[in-house]
């Protein structure tokens, strides 16, 4: 599609929002607990405190800005059109409309040096580029496709910066990752390598996220299912349990359940080819989301959707991961809890994890090798229409991403039911207290990614 740069994009500037004392509370969005006065003297603040990044993840999609101020208040700065589709209201994995559509994290992320912003389109598995200013906004540089033809699926990236490699994780196969090319202004160029994340048994697996390894060594992906759902009891509740083989016995559909090969490692070259795939043993079932600790470059925490819990690892030189046993939530409320995203604090002293069936966030408290709940919920369950309701049967907001500010005071999450992204403030004992709220698009948002 090459080079585009939207000129229809909506835009608020500081002074137009300091306008009147009604749109600031409005559009803020902050808690009953501040009060106007305080709202006032934070917003009349001139310095530039930081930004926060979201798509919209509808049919024309786009990436909305925040401005971010040193209370944790945020307010809309701008939406800039991707140029391409979101996969709008309807979940390509379900069917159905619902939150967190496609069943992925991270398809929003900027660049280490914060030049450039990436986001994926759902609605046709293409990638858009924009250059990130130095006041945070943005302007669309480029837009590609994926090269996965089975629309609805582009879901999750990861970013080399040495080898300006962006790779593409997809609900649908067998092409589950592509790369693209990242050149020095922006521009992209998709490339012709394709891998799967499918076994001779599960060639229908559905991968979930991806991150790469600090060295750029290793490229990690979780996945959620070895075979997509399809069949509902008459309830309407999913069945997660099939016959599969020759036998016809019943098994589990979520991966790693009990097969033990629920992450997938592919060794980077310097070019960002991928190299032979490794199997892998997660621990428990579902490892949705992984994430690497900021000052251990070798210790990852791993969610696990179905295993209700989290768990910690290790990966060797060799890209071998070692996990320990899991570490599980409360689940009285009904299983699955479908803990799903994650956010680590940058002293890697909390992990704080979403649990999507739950409509709260738990925390837990990393000490050396040790994982051990903190606060659980750690924050008040966030109600959503009563519209949708989880695997477990409970009625939930469907929260999906979250973001961390980089001094690990404020935490950001997204409630796609209650069409909510909330902020809270990070408290000592690893609660979560909310001090703002704003309104976002009902069901479909996706990707938080923040400086």
């Amino acid at each position: 599609m090459g080079s585009v740069r939207n000129k229809q994009s909506r835009s608020v500037t500081r002074r137009d929002f300091l306008n009147t004392t009604g749109a600031i509370a409005g559009a803020v969005g902050l808690a009953p607990a501040l009060s106007a006065p305080f709202v006032s003297k934070a917003l009349a603040e001139t310095r530039d405190d930081g930004h926060l990044y979201m798509q919209t993840n509808e049919t024309g999609n786009a990436i909305i800005h925040y401005h971010r101020s040193a209370n944790g208040a945020i307010f809309e700065v701008e939406r800039v059109a991707t140029g391409g589709p979101g996969s709008g209201l309807l979940s390509p994995i379900y069917h159905v409309p619902r939150p967190n559509h496609f069943e992925g994290a991270g398809s929003v992320i900027l660049t280490p040096d914060h030049r450039f912003l990436f986001t994926t389109n759902g609605g046709d598995n293409s990638v858009s580029s924009f250059a990130v200013s130095g006041e945070g906004r943005l302007a669309l540089l480029d837009v590609k496709p994926t090269g996965n033809a089975q629309s609805g699926g582009a879901k999750s990236l990861a970013y080399a910066p040495s080898s300006g490699t962006l790779f593409i994780v997809h609900t649908f196969g067998p092409d589950h990752l592509r790369l693209v090319s990242v050149d020095g202004k922006g521009k992209l160029t998709a490339r012709p390598e394709q891998y799967s994340v499918g076994t001779t048994e599960w060639p229908n697996r559905t991968p979930t996220m991806t991150v790469l390894s600090p060295d750029e060594k290793f490229l990690i992906v979780g996945t959620t299912f070895d075979e997509l759902p399809t069949k509902k009891n008459p309830d309407g509740t999913l069945i997660l349990w099939i016959p599969h083989g020759p036998d016809g016995k019943l098994h589990v559909i979520a991966s790693n359940a009990p097969d033990p090969d629920g992450i997938v490692v592919f060794p980077v070259g310097g070019n960002g080819a991928l190299g032979e795939r490794s199997f892998h043993d997660a621990g428990a079932p579902s490892p949705f989301y992984i994430a690497f600790l900021h000052n251990r470059p070798d210790t990852l925490i791993i969610g696990h959707a179905v295993g209700d819990g989290l768990s910690m690892g290790r990966i060797d030189a060799d890209g071998k991961i070692r996990v320990d046993p899991l570490v599980p939530i409360d689940t009285s409320a009904g299983r699955p809890s479908e803990l799903c995203w994650m956010a680590i604090s940058p002293d890697d002293r909390w992990a704080f994890t979403t649990n999507f069936g739950y409509s709260y966030l738990s925390s837990y408290r990393i000490d050396g090798a040790e994982l051990a709940i903190a606060k659980d919920p750690a924050c008040p369950k966030v109600p959503g229409d009563g519209t949708f309701r989880a695997i477990n049967g409970t009625v939930s907001s469907g929260p999906s991403d979250s973001w961390i500010t980089p001094d690990g005071a404020y935490l950001y999450q997204i409630y796609g039911n209650a069409s909510k992204l909330v902020g809270y403030a990070i408290q000592p004992d690893g609660s979560l207290n909310e001090i703002t709220n704003v309104t976002i698009p009902y069901n479909g948002s996706q990707g938080l990614a923040g400086f």
